[in-house]
């Protein structure tokens, strides 16, 4: 007899159905499963079979064939044990084969019956709402994680056998009850930009960049607050949208991150170490699995010490820079990853930055600095909007009792110039200046003769490449709009000209 349980797997973020068929007939005993299983999947035999025993139920000494289609797409996984083990209790008549076709049935069985957490299922009980299921069934661990969905049933269980009493119709169980807003914690920072001392032009930098969404180096010796900075940056980013919260929660969830969070409410902040592979950054394995790029979505991708990443690993930032997405290709499958983030870069002057410190009269000669430099490709660097100086903090900072502005004034400025870029952009899909296209430069970011002459030698002094021109212009556009101007004028062009003090090394 044939019975067919609804299921679901993921390629990347995004699920799809997966249809368990389980077939019992006569013959000798035999378990089969077919459908391009991994080791875990077939490793199921072992889980359903110790799993029924011991909930009370008799596992059938009959042929069994499982299969999961589509058969031509690789599964892994052990979501798939739930719904092997409901096949063949509906072969032993334990509960209603009809209510097996109204629901999506997800679980890692333990060896005792309990269900096991999985990873993506966030991104699965969207797949649920989509095809019109009437709910899902899930372990009770994802269950909050679960009900960010909203307008689906979810049911939550513990085992197996309170999955089948629910398949029976029992009334003491019922689909989960949140509203969005008791799941999404408030955000709470650790760290505050009042904290940082001195800095005053570095400050203004980062206000910038975070009102137009644009990336940004930092350059200065050790311990003049590079890190410190930037990881504060989170800090005066505006608050994430619901729909900006489901995004980075299906990531995390996909990646099995998640933990016992609900959700990922506070912009994600990844720093990975300069020895990271390119797999490590950008996403890979045999089974594609999201990189830091990805896990930095909506947030920020902070990369110390730049020009000690290997230079190959650097080069592969290029598409999700300018996409705000990477695609990895294997041979089994392409998978594309979301990969929206704000880099931030630090790195030292020259090699001898330490030096410099020690000994006031040192300064970097432009020639030590070009040969640091070079090890980050005009490419990347151009790709890079805001480019500022980090000098030494005097001691009269250190020592100051002055305190600084709060991170909370300046995400106040940082959400204003924001809201003035959505409605500018509501015809459009994208969300912000470091978003535009040439035709957004052009159309948004005219400006006087004045201007034309300012870019005009900037070009020619610099050696502004065409892509430099129009982030000069992005910024400006920022710039102006967190002076709540409508027109760019000369100032805000001469402080983004400001901004590209590298390039007069490429």
């Amino acid at each position: 007899m044939l019975f067919k349980i609804a299921s679901a797997s993921l390629i990347g973020i995004d699920a799809y159905i997966v249809e368990v068929e389980v077939d019992i007939s006569f013959g000798m005993p035999a378990y089969v499963t077919v459908g391009l299983p991994d080791t875990t999947v077939r490793e199921s035999k072992e889980r359903v079979r110790a799993a029924l025993k011991n909930c009370g139920y008799s596992f059938s000494s009959r042929k069994i064939i499982i299969n999961l289609a589509p058969a031509d797409r690789k599964k892994e996984g052990s979501a798939f044990d739930l719904p092997i083990a409901l096949g063949i209790l509906a072969h032993l008549e334990v509960f209603p084969e009809e209510k097996l076709h109204e629901y999506l049935f997800l679980g890692e069985l333990a060896l005792d019956g309990r269900l096991k957490p999985q990873k993506g299922i966030l991104s699965m009980a969207v797949l649920a709402k989509k095809k019109g299921y009437a709910g899902i069934v899930i372990p009770i661990e994802n269950e909050r994680e679960a009900a960010l969905v909203q307008g689906i049933d979810i049911y939550a269980m513990e085992d197996l056998v309170q999955v089948v009493e629910f398949l029976n119709g029992s009334e003491s169980i019922a689909p989960s009850c949140y509203l969005p807003e008791e799941l999404l914690p408030a955000s709470e920072y650790d760290v505050d930009f009042e904290e940082i001392k001195g800095q005053q032009h570095v400050k203004r930098a980062l206000e910038v960049a975070a009102a137009g969404s644009h990336n940004i180096l930092l350059i200065g010796p050790p311990g003049a607050g590079k890190t410190m900075m930037a990881r504060r940056l989170s800090t005066i980013l505006p608050p994430m949208t619901f729909s900006e919260i489901l995004d980075v929660t299906r990531v995390y969830s996909a990646s099995g991150l998640l933990k016992n969070r609900n959700a990922i409410c506070e912009r994600p902040f990844c720093s990975p170490h300069h020895t990271i592979s390119g797999a490590g950054l950008i996403g890979g394995g045999k089974i594609p699995k999201p990189g830091n790029v990805s896990l930095a979505h909506h947030g920020v991708l902070f990369l110390d010490e730049l020009s000690e990443f290997q230079k190959h690993v650097l080069e592969s930032l290029r598409q999700p820079l300018e996409d705000g997405e990477v695609t990895i290709s294997r041979a089994s499958m392409t998978v594309t990853y979301p990969s929206s983030f704000m880099l931030v870069a630090a790195m030292n002057p020259c090699e001898d930055a330490m030096f410099g410190m020690l000994a006031s009269d040192f300064e970097c000669t432009g020639s030590q600095r070009m040969r640091y430099y070079s090890k980050v490709s005009g490419p990347l660097m151009d790709r890079i909007d805001i480019q500022v100086e980090v000098a030494k903090v005097e001691f009269k900072d250190i020592i100051s009792r002055r305190e600084g502005e709060k991170s909370e004034h300046v995400r106040a400025r940082v959400i204003c110039a924001r809201d003035i870029q959505n409605r500018r952009f509501k015809e459009r899909n994208i969300y912000n200046n470091a978003q535009m296209g040439n035709k957004d430069v052009a159309s948004y970011c005219s400006v006087n003769k004045g201007g034309e002459e300012l870019m005009e030698m900037a070009v020619d002094k610099l050696g502004f490449s065409a892509r430099a021109y129009n982030r000069v212009l992005k910024v400006a556009r920022t710039i102006a709009d967190l002076n709540g101007e409508e027109n760019i004028s000369v100032v805000h062009i001469s402080e983004a000209i400001q901004y590209r003090i590298l390039d007069k090394y490429f």
